[in-house]
């Protein structure tokens, strides 16, 4: 039977259940990939596991989040990642090397091979032909460990690419358009696989620029093909040996097949305050903007970076326009150096940030009150720029360079001037002096760890019965970022104590005291949601947190899918309504109780939510494979394996 890229992929790295969309699946992990705000605590989880040393044939922590270092704790925790790198097995990417998903695509991807990182936007690396995928930070210590990673088979959806890109017209509209076809929920359990003879035309920074924010769709990953794109890419890195082809079957079925014509792409824009909130460039043009920053894991590559370099050129920023660049790696930066293209950028006055994500997660270049900046990176939420009147705009570089120039949204195929022609180097500055190897003795590194860095809470089994109160209702597509904020709040996460202060503190900040008075009255805290609740970030603090505030059960509309995982993870149980109307009914500050859920879940029996406040009752629904169910009962995944290991000594 003909088959897709996935599947070719997937089954050469099964070892736990069948190829069949919807089943459960276990597969073998190559790579990890950890950065330092999700890394910390997925290498304390490790740890915690008791294994000698990595057992991926590649593992490296990057340190490109938390770069700002402001009080000692960021410091902290990097200098405990280096040591816990150089003991376990892992190499160790340092700050200012660059944003992890720009440096592994550049130094480590490999087509064909399998790569889970703790950070959402992971699927970067499906550009080069890797089945890449984001998880939670306990997943990829588990695969760390040597474990399967455990996931839903997906469905395959093709992307057709036919024709090419205008002049003007980029990656970035591409994965937008990609964004108004599919929105930001509903696709859980997808993976969009791209084909067709416009595949052909984009290079692989384009392609790992629209794998990256297909992870804003809510898809297991995206992948691109294996070709001679690939093949160029990896030999001007230094790593042609790398490289394999890799593509579909000529008679795949996929589930779905989506047609898109580059040829007739147009600047695209996302607009406050989701990533699926799509709007031409030209029905903005006009607007004031205020900033403009250029970078991240999505737009920060040398190609991006030379066009926004030669459309800028001999002019000046706006008078009214901040206009901030972030390279993507020390090797972009230093290319850009050496050819003269970074001398262009300072002297067309731009403010010159670390090779960080910065900006991005909302960790500086907060915008002015009431700001309209527009940003190439992945995610606008509300208040992740750190100011939460502000609007951000997702657009391409070059749409984002024309407003440097003009001070406003701008069509950049209006500014008169020819596109740049980027000639591609026939090879890249190669210096990993910033990437450090495993020790040769590990047993003579020793680990740092700050007042900051604590052990990682533990979690209780789940209990016959929930009795608890409504803690917060939240409406549709709450991200993790609304759960638990990042930027300066993230210095935090290895303290889960500290970092719980600051649940839900966007939407509701008042969450914390209600939470720590129900739990202190003995109850449970339950938190009730709208649709697609867990978007955005891998952070599994947002289920951590509010395991350790005493959260037993999460009430939604529906999930998505790395936020699911990580609440199993932590042992709160994800339930869902099965008719809009109970979500409707219920209000914050109800009494809720779910008798016997601890023996309903054991033997999928009906779960029955008694509303007492109200008087009401009915049934929610809960998805869960037989591992998942061991899981919960035990109270989360660490505990699990404690108990495993108490009984092998026994």
């Amino acid at each position: 039977m003909a088959k897709t890229l996935t599947q070719k992929i997937l089954e050469g790295h099964l070892v736990a259940g069948e190829y069949e969309p919807g089943n459960e699946i276990g597969i073998r992990i190559d790579q990890t990939l950890t950065q330092d705000a999700t890394g910390t605590m997925a290498y304390l989880q490790f740890e915690a596991m008791g294994v000698n040393k990595v057992k991926t044939d590649n593992s490296v922590s990057f340190i490109d989040h938390n770069t700002v270092q402001i009080g000692f704790e960021n410091a902290d925790d990097h200098r405990y990642l280096q040591g816990v790198a150089a003991r376990y097995g892992v190499y160790l990417s340092r700050a200012g090397n660059g944003i992890c998903h720009q440096v592994h695509l550049e130094r480590f991807g490999r087509p064909g091979t399998t790569l889970l990182g703790s950070d959402s936007h992971t699927p970067t690396g499906g550009g080069i032909g890797q089945i890449a995928i984001g998880a939670g930070g306990l997943d990829v210590a588990l695969a760390m460990a040597g474990e399967p990673f455990f996931l839903t088979c997906p469905k395959v959806i093709r992307i057709n690419l036919t024709g090419r890109l205008q002049p003007w017209v980029s990656a970035k509209d591409v994965i937008l358009k990609v964004l108004a076809i599919f929105g930001t929920k509903g696709n859980v359990g997808c993976v969009l696989e791209y084909g067709g003879p416009g595949v052909l035309t984009l290079t692989v920074p384009e392609r790992a620029t629209i794998a990256n924010m297909g992870a804003e769709c809510g898809v297991t990953t995206s992948l691109f093909p294996s070709d001679e794109e690939t093949r160029k890419f990896l030999r001007v890195q230094g790593r042609e040996a790398n490289w394999k082809e890799l593509a579909p079957d000529t008679d795949a079925v996929y589930s779905r097949v989506v047609d898109i014509n580059l040829s007739e792409l147009v600047p695209l824009a996302a607009t406050p305050h989701s990533p699926g909130n799509i709007a031409t460039v030209r029905e903005l043009e006009g607007m004031k903007v205020t900033q403009v920053c250029i970078g991240s894991c999505t737009n920060s590559s040398y190609r991006d970076l030379m066009v926004v370099a030669k459309t800028l050129k001999g002019k000046k920023v706006h008078p009214n326009v901040s206009f901030i660049l972030a390279p993507g790696s020390k090797q972009v930066v230093e290319m850009l150096a050496r050819n003269g293209a970074l001398a262009d950028l300072i002297a067309t006055g731009v403010r010159l940030e670390e090779n960080a994500c910065g900006f991005c997660i909302g960790n500086s270049q907060s915008p002015q009150t009431d700001a309209v900046s527009l940003r190439t990176s992945n995610r606008n939420f509300l208040a992740r720029s750190g100011t939460k009147s502000a609007n951000i705009y997702l657009v391409s570089p070059e749409t984002a360079a024309a407003a440097v120039i003009t001070g406003r949204i701008t069509d950049p195929r209006d500014l008169g001037i020819s596109y740049p022609e980027i000639e591609m180097p026939d090879a890249f500055i190669i210096d990993d002096s910033m990437i450090l190897p495993p020790a040769d003795d590990p047993g003579s590194v020793d680990i740092c760890r700050g007042p900051n860095i604590g052990a990682p809470p533990e979690s209780e089994p789940i209990p016959e019965r929930v009795a608890g109160v409504v803690t917060i209702k939240v409406v549709d597509n709450i991200t993790t970022d609304h759960i638990i904020p990042a930027g300066a709040r993230m210095k935090y996460r290895s303290n889960i104590p500290a970092y719980s202060e600051f649940l839900f503190e966007i939407v509701d900040p008042g969450f914390y005291n209600r939470a720590m008075e129900i739990k202190g009255s003995g109850r449970d805290n339950i938190i009730v949601a709208g649709l697609s609740y867990g978007q955005g970030s891998s952070r599994e603090h947002a289920a951590l947190c509010p395991m350790f505030m005493g959260v037993k059960a999460v009430i939604a509309r529906s999930f998505e899918r790395i936020h699911t995982a990580n609440l199993i993870n932590f042992g709160i149980v994800p339930l869902t309504f099965k008719n809009e109307g109970d979500y409707d009914a219920i209000q914050e500050g109800d009494s809720l109780e779910i008798p016997g859920i601890r023996e309903r879940i054991g033997d999928g029996g009906a779960l029955i939510v008694m509303n007492t406040t109200q008087g009401t009752e009915y049934e929610v629904g809960y998805d869960l494979s037989g591992r998942a169910k061991e899981i919960l009962l035990a109270g989360g995944m660490l505990s699990l394996i404690r108990n495993k290991r108490v009984q092998e000594k026994s």
